[in-house]
């Protein structure tokens, strides 16, 4: 089970830190990493990280969004500065063990101008 959090409203240039805690230990997982979606858009990759620490980002992120996971806390979190308004979307949280993909439910970042 994965549970996000972290989202709210920030101001266009704030920043929020989105944490995924997972219910297991996240070293059973290949890969995590964060996805969004707008309204009316397809749900996109924001950001992954595998269990060997290699990150993975969006070109819409890079530069302003990092990804980073604790172990031992079986929690990955994506710190996101500079936010834009074009960053509102709802955040999911994913995980992927071989054939298999897990999210956890969404959690409401809106940024305003």
């Amino acid at each position: 089970k994965l549970q996000a959090s972290g989202g709210g409203l920030v101001q266009a240039g704030g920043s929020l830190r989105l944490s995924c805690a997972a219910s297991g230990s996240i070293r059973d997982f290949n890969a995590m990493g964060w996805y969004r979606q707008a309204p009316g858009n397809e749900r996109e990759l924001v950001a992954s990280i595998t269990s060997g620490g290699f990150t993975n980002y969006a070109d819409s992120g890079k530069g302003r969004f990092t990804v980073s996971r604790d172990n031992a806390k079986n929690t990955v979190y994506l710190q996101m500065n500079s936010l834009k308004p074009e960053d509102t979307a709802v955040y999911y949280c994913n995980a992927r063990r071989n054939v298999f993909t897990y999210w956890g439910k969404g959690t409401q970042v809106t940024v305003s101008s």
